[in-house]
């Protein structure tokens, strides 16, 4: 009877797949299963509450521009980060983002906790100019969306996918998302979303 041995698994690639997909699996399985059944990860921490019809069109808005290739909203908790950006990152602030925004690159600040840093008026002039705020910056202009309006018709379709994954809008929230966002440009909304980014825990300490 041949031995099994490392050596015949290198030399067997159906039999290595098959063990390194049964491996993956095993951790997979351990690491994220018990996530599910923790209440730190599966609910709100106090003062996160669901986008507003706005603020999640402003998310729309960083999603589309893929502003989360430059900036990550994830501080870890070590004594760098948390100097520079505030109190580190918890699960229960995520969970009614889909998909979440944690990311892992930084060509920019982090921005979990730069909701309330700045004023609306700094927003906008660093969106519409960065380099006229931050001289050494490399961020390019998105002036455009100051002329551009937010989708009033397509907010409510969107809030009702966000409910069928856990957000628990109301239907009143819902039929009224059209008007709290008419007139509104999607610079409105960026700044909007920017602006509630990490207050709750600023504000519970």
């Amino acid at each position: 009877m041949r031995k099994f041995t490392h050596d015949l698994i290198e030399r067997n690639i159906g039999l290595m797949l098959v063990l390194v997909i049964l491996t993956i699996s095993v951790g997979g399985l351990v690491e994220i299963v018990p996530l599910f059944f923790q209440k730190s990860t599966t609910q709100a921490v106090q003062g996160v509450k669901p986008y507003s019809a706005l603020q999640l069109a402003g998310r729309d808005v960083y999603l589309r521009e893929g502003c989360y290739g430059c900036h990550s909203q994830m501080i870890r908790p070590f004594r760098a980060e948390t100097e520079r950006y505030g109190h580190y990152s918890v699960a229960g602030e995520s969970v009614y983002d889909h998909p979440f925004q944690w990311g892992s690159k930084r060509t920019g600040p982090d921005l979990a906790r730069v909701g309330g840093r700045y004023s609306d008026t700094w927003h906008r002039d660093h969106l519409m100019d960065p380099r006229a705020v931050v001289p050494e910056s490399n961020m390019p202009s998105y002036s455009w969306l100051a002329k551009a309006n937010v989708d009033a018709q397509g907010i409510a379709p969107r809030m009702r996918a966000m409910r069928t994954l856990g957000v628990p809008y109301t239907e009143e929230e819902i039929s009224s998302s059209a008007a709290d966002v008419t007139g509104k440009t999607e610079m409105d909304a960026l700044i909007a979303y920017l602006q509630v980014l990490g207050t709750a825990i600023k504000n519970k300490n």
